[in-house]
């Protein structure tokens, strides 16, 4: 089902195909320049089926992939090695990826690939991996692919709001029964580590876990959690009782009633990239 938010449309205007792959979803968003018409299309996923021949089923009949332009942007949720740009050298990036994260068997080894994005304005490099396979269905039916870590718009957009106030602040981002934790010092991670959070008391013992290790203050220092928080009300009612400056994100407020946010079942992390970019 094709879900679309329609603002001055303007057929004659380019428009950009986005996929995003997540740990068990697929799906397309197509969106003018201006970010003012916006068709969002999940597909769902056969399970048993890697991703990559689901990909490849949808462009038989997915609307947003039927007369795709001939390049896309990926959004992909994947594992993710965080490096300091100092450090970072091209040629280690596997070796460092597999140390962090080994694969399961040598045929998990040999069917991924592993990528990257510079961070420059948090000095670092995300370093994540994808499949062969996706990468090849994708060269199959486009000329231009530009790969994204999933998270790297939602680090950016909350960095930027990171300085608004004299606080130090801890980000939980829920997705797909995991939770992203992050916190920033000036143009660099003080913090930043993912978690399954598969209940919503796996969220909160991280959350705290992670407050408690970077020694920030519960009656100042502020929490804010964004994204598929699983059993909101509770689980903002039991930060509470630790930490006094607890704030769930409201993408609708935060974006300014952007078309994306009225999009409901948009990730957080694709609704931020429309509207801030990468």
């Amino acid at each position: 089902m094709t879900e679309t938010i329609a603002g001055n449309t303007n057929p004659l205007k380019q428009r950009q195909l986005t996929i995003r792959v997540g740990w068990g979803t697929l799906s397309f968003a197509l969106v003018n320049e201006d970010g003012q018409d916006i068709e969002f299309e999940p597909y769902v996923v056969r399970s048993g089926v890697s991703m990559a021949a689901n990909l490849r089923e949808a462009f038989k009949t997915c609307d947003a992939l039927l007369n795709a332009p001939p390049r896309v942007r990926l959004l992909i949720d994947s594992n993710v090695l965080m490096v300091p740009v100092e450090l970072f050298a091209e040629a280690d990036i596997e070796t460092l990826h597999t140390h962090a994260f080994p694969p399961a068997s040598e045929e998990e080894d040999r069917g991924r690939m592993v990528c990257y994005n510079v961070l420059p304005d948090l000095n670092c490099v995300a370093v994540f991996d994808m499949n062969r396979d996706l990468q090849l269905v994708l060269d199959d039916h486009f000329q231009s692919v530009r790969l994204i870590s999933a998270v790297t718009p939602v680090w950016r957009h909350m960095h930027q709001r990171s300085f608004t106030g004299s606080r130090l602040k801890l980000y939980g981002y829920f997705h797909e029964r995991r939770l992203e934790v992050f916190s920033f010092q000036q143009n660099r991670f003080r913090f930043c580590n993912s978690f399954d959070a598969s209940r919503p008391q796996d969220g909160l013992y991280f959350l705290l876990y992670v407050w408690k290790q970077l020694n920030l203050n519960a009656k100042f220092d502020e929490l804010h959690i964004m994204g598929d928080i699983p059993q909101q009300k509770w689980l903002v009612e039991q930060l509470h009782i630790y930490l006094q400056k607890v704030f769930v994100v409201n993408p609708s407020a935060d974006f300014q009633q952007a078309p994306a946010t009225e999009i409901k079942a948009m990730p957080y992390d694709l609704m931020t990239l429309f509207v801030k970019g990468r």
